[in-house]
This record gives structure tokens, C-alpha cells and sequence, in this order.
């Protein structure tokens, strides 16, 4: 009962969780646990050792056996010290000076520095959200981090964004978990209260993902970001194709039907399964071939897209997408860009354009 009223709680509030960089509390305290007890057994094994210069006030025969060594031990390093058993000779009193005072301190320390630890990363973990808060900006906010979502991140990141400029929003532990193996700060919480958007700073970041499992909650996370965001670009996905223009209404600008692209990949790799093939090599990231976007540069200017060495399927002026043989870009003009397939990864016999300190043609220039 408990554990759901966390995690109602959780959804509720929409608490933050940063990818964790250190060793998990469990270990730090079962080292510390182990340290101390290391150091119980070693002062008890020093005392009984020398058990003959020790004396016991309330034993007439002034006998210490291990039970007494024990129990002097425990009272010694707690600092209680009753005073029923004591040094007497000077060995003991040696060994008491200069080996068990500093095990008695190092024993507090451990047990004090515990609960000090837990304390001092509560802190620590407020001051890493407080400066994350203030460096969050232009960032991505990707609402579920299941199949699809896991994999828009990886084309994310796989294409230049930063680990650390993207934001994932989901109520499950396991999204958690797996988010933060992955390096990402993670919002804990149900995406379609505002406060949780809110913490994920979708009022400040420059694109939505929303991909969750249902299409009733991606229509409300994407009313409810459209109006925390008017100017952040959203890209939705829904299950079904009936309700992408719901999605778009809602304030999507780009909807993308699972149900009907996995439908049209089944049919194409049963009708020409080299098509399918050739198509869900362009879909992933990293191997074969690849579907990119870059910007024009200087020295094609005034050029045909076909005539430069990426094969350029589409052009993209003043925010409309024409296709390479569109007479309307049948010269390439400033502030163009192309949309290329290219191979994922750069070749000597393929260089990339754009990433060897070209000019890039830019409204500006």
C-alpha cells in the first residue's frame, strides 16, 4: 500500500530524478556496516588477547573471558564506559591509547558519517536539481520511454543532441531505471498534469516528443504542452490512424502513425521484401544508410539537387517540403535545406557536406 501511494505521489508531483553518478546507497551503507563491524571484531580480538591486564570491579577472581571482552568492547567505542572494567597494566593502557581511541573514533565516524552521508546527498541531489533547473533551456522533453521512445532518444543522440539537453517524462520505476542507465534526467510523473510538465521545463524547451501507449493520453499531454509551450515544435505519435487529426488539432505539428507505418513496412517486405528491406535500413540509425537533414552550402548555391553528391530527395523552403524535381527548386537558393539519403556513417570515397568547416548559405548571409 505503501509503495502505490509513492507512486500516486509521484505522478502527483512529478519529481525529478537525475541519472545517478556514484555507487548506489545499498553498497555505501554495507561498506560502512562492514567497516564498522570490522572494527568491533578487531578491538574485541586486541582486548582478549591481553585479557591478563584487565581488571573486572565486579568479578572477585578479575577474570575477563570473551563475553567481558565483548561487552567492554561495545561500551569502550559507544563511549559509554561504565568503568566495571579497566586497563591496569601498561600494555593495556598503551593499547588503549594509541589503538583503541582511534578505532573508537573511526567507529563514530562510520555511524555518525552515515547518517551524514544520507543528509549530505539530499543536499547534494537538491543543489544538482537546482543547477540542472537553471541550465535547462532549449531543450527536448520526451514524453514515454518505452519501445519508441527509447528509440527516438537513440536517433537523438545519435545525431549531435546531448545527452544531458534531453528531458524524459513517464510515470513507470522501470522508465526510470532504464532512463537513467542511460544517462537521462527523468520527471517522474503523469505527463498530462501541468505540474509535471513543468518540472520537465516544457515551457522553455524547443521540441516535444510525446509517445506513450495510448492515444487518449497523448491528445491531453499534447493539449496540455501546446498550452504551457505555444512555440515548442511537437512531434506525437497514435496508435491508430483516426485519431491523428484529433492529434493535430490538438496541437501536434507533426503526427506519426505506428499502426500504419509498421502496417505499410509488413506490406512492402511482402510485396518486395529488397524494398523493405532498403526502407527499415533507412528507419535505424547507425548502419547502412541513413535519412538527414543539413543545411545548404555556399558553393551550391544556384545548383540543381541533383547535382550534388548526397542524393537529395527533398528541399525544404520557407518551411514547406518540395521534392528534388519540383520546378519551384530547380535552382537552390540561400536559407534551402535538403533533405538527403546518405551512408550513416562518413566515407572516404563519400564525404559528409557541412562538417569540414564549409559556409553554410543561411538567409543571413
Amino acid at each position: 500500500m505503501d509503495g502505490q501511494v509513492s507512486e500516486a505521489a509521484l505522478q502527483a508531483r512529478g519529481k525529478v530524478n537525475l541519472p545517478e553518478r556514484r555507487r548506489s546507497p545499498l553498497f555505501i551503507l554495507a561498506r560502512r556496516l562492514l567497516l564498522a563491524l570490522g572494527i568491533l571484531v578487531g578491538t574485541v580480538a586486541l582486548v582478549y588477547l591481553d585479557r591478563e591486564g584487565y581488571r573486572d570491579g565486579n568479578d572477585p577472581t578479575n577474570t575477563i573471558s570473551l563475553i567481558d571482552a565483548i561487552y567492554y568492547t561495545t561500551v569502550t567505542l559507544s563511549t559509554t564506559g561504565y568503568g566495571d572494567i579497566a586497563p591496569v597494566s601498561d600494555g593495556a593502557r598503551l593499547v588503549n591509547a594509541f589503538v583503541i581511541t582511534p578505532a573508537r573514533i573511526g567507529f563514530l565516524v562510520l555511524l555518525i558519517g552515515t547518517t551524514l552521508e544520507v543528509l549530505a546527498s539530499q543536499g547534494r541531489e537538491l543543489v544538482r536539481i537546482s543547477r540542472w533547473r537553471k541550465n535547462m533551456g532549449h531543450h527536448v522533453v520526451v514524453v514515454g520511454y518505452g519501445t519508441k521512445g527509447r528509440s527516438a532518444v537513440q536517433t537523438l543522440i545519435g545525431n549531435g543532441y546531448d545527452v544531458e539537453s534531453i528531458v524524459v517524462v513517464d510515470p513507470s520505476s522501470t522508465a526510470l531505471a532504464e532512463a537513467h542507465a542511460d544517462g537521462l534526467a527523468v520527471v517522474t510523473g503523469d505527463a498530462t498534469r501541468r505540474e509535471v510538465l513543468r518540472r520537465a521545463g516544457v515551457a522553455t524547451a524547443d521540441q516535444v516528443i510525446i509517445t506513450t501507449d495510448r492515444d487518449d493520453s497523448n491528445v491531453l499531454a499534447t493539449l496540455t504542452v501546446r498550452q504551457l509551450s505555444p512555440d515548442a515544435w511537437i512531434v506525437a505519435s497514435v496508435r491508430e490512424q483516426e485519431n491523428a487529426p484529433l492529434m493535430r488539432q490538438s496541437g501536434a505539428d507533426s503526427v506519426i502513425t505506428s499502426s500504419d507505418a509498421v502496417g505499410r513496412l509488413l506490406g512492402l517486405s511482402t510485396v518486395s521484401p529488397m524494398l523493405g528491406t532498403v526502407m527499415e535500413d533507412l528507419l535505424s540509425y547507425g548502419e547502412g544508410l541513413e535519412v538527414a537533414e543539413r543545411e545548404l552550402l555556399v558553393s551550391e548555391v544556384g545548383k540543381q539537387p541533383q547535382s550534388l553528391p548526397d542524393q537529395v530527395i527533398s528541399v525544404v523552403r520557407d518551411e514547406k517540403v518540395y521534392r528534388y524535381f519540383d520546378p519551384v527548386v530547380a535552382l537552390l537558393a540561400r536559407g534551402d535545406k535538403l533533405i538527403v539519403v546518405r551512408p550513416a556513417k562518413e566515407l572516404p570515397w563519400a564525404p559528409r557536406p557541412g562538417t569540414h568547416n564549409e559556409e553554410f548559405a543561411t538567409d543571413e548571409d
